[in-house]
């Protein structure tokens, strides 16, 4: 859970993340495992906003109010294309799926400094260059098809072109492959179990609350038994 508001961000596409920055840009997805009551994220701005306005903002510190708040709940779902400006704030506990990059550009740390009393490099110029400064009001996923079946039930979260996310809730059984194409990623939201695979050699590797087990690419046909809830994702 976070104790304190991380800095405000935005991350570049790609194709500006691979001219100038030689590493691919960052699109991201959250699920709010747990939240605090009150407790909020920043995502884009509230009105319309120029780089002239953003400027004097950081440089007065009064950015804070330019920014759109929206409370979360635990369960929701968010989808953080490049080019959004964003932040996590304080009492909130996501998991994030992301593009695989190392991109990052700050554009306010809330005049922090560290303890030798110097404030955190900001990345202002380049931030302006790729960011959205269109308003979107509506951005929380909205909930997608819950299908049944026996043992289990899936329910798609979120799909780009990136990664596919859905939440799996096991009551008995759940069988899916990982081909040879990507691996997959099981994160643990609740209860217990073990992935099984169609390998004799392999053993049943078992999992809890909180625990991620990475399946490498190419493992095949897998069976998960147990009673839990449950994030897979796809790349």
């Amino acid at each position: 859970m976070q104790k304190k508001d991380l800095s405000v961000q935005v991350h570049p596409s790609d194709e500006y993340a691979r001219e100038h920055e030689g590493d691919n840009g960052k699109t991201e997805m959250w699920y709010v495992i747990d939240a605090d009551e009150g407790a909020n994220l920043i995502y884009g701005f509230q009105h319309e906003v120029t780089e002239k306005i953003l400027r004097k903002a950081v440089e007065t510190g009064t950015l804070d109010k330019h920014l759109q708040k929206v409370k979360v709940h635990k369960g929701d779902t968010y989808f953080v294309p490049a080019g959004t400006v964003h932040g996590i704030g304080k009492g909130i506990l996501v998991a994030e799926i992301q593009e695989s990059s190392n991109v990052t550009y700050r554009v306010y740390d809330y005049d922090r400094v560290d303890k030798n009393g110097k404030k955190r490099e900001l990345h202002f110029d380049k931030a302006v260059q790729v960011m959205d400064m269109n308003v979107e009001l509506d951005v929380r996923q909205k909930p997608r098809m819950v299908k049944y079946y026996s043992g289990c039930s899936r329910e798609l979260l979120c799909r780009c072109k990136y990664f596919e996310t859905e939440r799996i809730q096991v009551t008995k059984g759940f069988a899916f492959s990982v081909m040879d194409s990507s691996f997959q990623i099981l994160m643990c939201l609740n209860g217990y179990g073990e992935v099984q695979t169609m390998d004799a050699e392999q053993k049943p590797m078992r999992f809890s609350k909180g625990e991620t087990l990475f399946l490498p690419a190419g493992l095949g046909r897998c069976l998960v038994v147990g009673d839990a809830e449950m994030i897979k994702v796809r790349c």
